[in-house]
């Protein structure tokens, strides 16, 4: 079964379910690309939500892009969600921090960590555990090999959470983790964080608890230099975002940032419920945001790929998380449109099953994009509305013309 129309690039088609259905609704806890000589890519889901309130999962599956199959790929010792998964030199797997099963508010996360070995197709604990539980944080491999944590959620009281700056660092060759030298600039959650081509790490965005029930967006993002173990402030966002997409184009130069949660109201008390719909673009070497044209529709918890020639495909996402249903729909950005004034933002052909917080991972050269899982529906939208309805099958993107 595939799904495009005659205006629409690309095509989805329908592969089977992974073992488990799950949801991930972080910006660093989704699907991660394993590629070696021998078997070529594979891809990795571990853990993450079964639709519950307090329901973290301890399994894991690889897919074979090649037969189109699911393999179980042992547990996790612990169940858990909002965490980071980072692909090590070696292609074994880094899983740091989240929240475990039957966290109820405030949760508290994990300081652990987990390692999978593909060849032995088993998780193993690191020696050692961060020195701050966390969640929502960001994880990217650095090019030294180390992997860089930074941020997320952790407890502030027995009644209330806060955001981190705090920073550590996973060396897998000591086994050891070190926090970096300086905190970040801000504490935050939430946020992306995206590996540039000199090796610095862009974090952007994300958000602070300011009451049990809400966060507060931030526009301010800063970057990390390995070589010098500091963090400096980078320009500001246009828009305050979380619950958005920062995605490094093909190209190297620019970094698109799309969607968002809804603001809370400005300053001078203005409102913008459409913030969600913009989009944004980093000039690395200027240091400079600048506001592309919006995207078709707002959306946030959605996925961004890139793909093709400084091309980004924008996936699925939903307008509120507490009583609605996934976006079916996919758009296509393209740079060159841009760079010609042209319209950027093209209707991809839509997904077979609309969804949220789930994950998706493009091929090696970009040549499909694999999505698994999120919700479907949620709260008042569901039939149990204390349960959010999960996806269960797997979609797979073809880029093209459309048909």
């Amino acid at each position: 079964m595939t799904s495009s129309s005659a205006t629409a690039p690309g095509s989805w088609a329908v592969k089977p379910a992974p073992p488990a259905a799950s949801s991930w609704d972080g910006r660093h806890d989704g699907l991660v690309l394993l590629h070696d000589s021998t078997n070529g890519d594979r891809v990795l889901a571990a853990g993450g939500s079964d639709g519950t309130a307090t329901g973290a999962l301890s399994s894991a599956a690889v897919y074979n892009p090649a037969t189109s199959a699911w393999t179980a790929a042992g547990s996790l010792a612990t169940g858990r969600r909002r965490h980071a998964v980072t692909v090590l030199p070696d292609q074994k797997v880094l899983v740091a921090g989240g929240i475990p099963a039957g966290a109820g508010y405030p949760q508290v996360g994990l300081p652990t960590a987990e390692i999978y070995d593909s060849s032995t197709n088993t998780w193993t604990a690191t020696t050692a555990s961060m020195a701050t539980a966390r969640w929502g944080h960001s994880a990217v491999l650095l090019k030294n090999g180390q992997a860089l944590v930074a941020g997320g959620t952790t407890t502030r009281s027995a009644t209330s959470l806060k955001a981190l700056a705090l920073a550590e660092l996973y060396d897998p060759a000591a086994k050891t983790w070190t926090a970096t030298a300086h905190p970040m600039t801000d504490a935050r959650s939430g946020h992306a964080a995206v590996l540039l081509p000199s090796g610095k790490v862009l974090v952007v965005g994300g958000s602070v608890p300011i009451r049990q029930d809400a966060d507060a967006a931030r526009a301010y993002c800063e970057i990390y230099d390995s070589a010098q173990q500091t963090w400096t402030p980078a320009a500001t966002l246009t828009e305050p975002r979380s619950l958005h997409q920062a995605t490094l184009l093909s190209g190297g130069t620019h970094v698109l940032v799309t969607g968002g949660s809804a603001p809370l109201a400005g300053a001078a008390g203005t409102y913008d419920p459409f913030t969600r719909q913009t989009a944004e673009l980093y000039d690395i070497a200027k240091d400079t945001w600048t506001p592309v044209p919006p995207m078709p529709g707002g959306r946030a918890h959605h996925r961004s790929v890139a793909v093709g020639t400084d091309q980004v495909l924008v996936i699925g996402g939903t307008g509120s998380t507490r009583a609605d249903v996934g976006f079916e729909s996919a758009v296509l950005f393209d740079k060159a449109g841009l760079d010609r004034g042209a319209n950027p933002w093209t209707p991809a052909a839509a997904l077979g099953a609309g969804r949220w917080g789930f994950g998706a991972v493009a091929l090696t050269g970009g040549s499909h994009v694999v999505v698994v899982g999120g919700v479907t529906r949620s709260g008042l939208a569901a039939a149990a509305p204390d349960k959010a309805e999960l996806a269960q099958d797997t979609e797979v993107f073809t880029p093209g013309s459309g048909s």
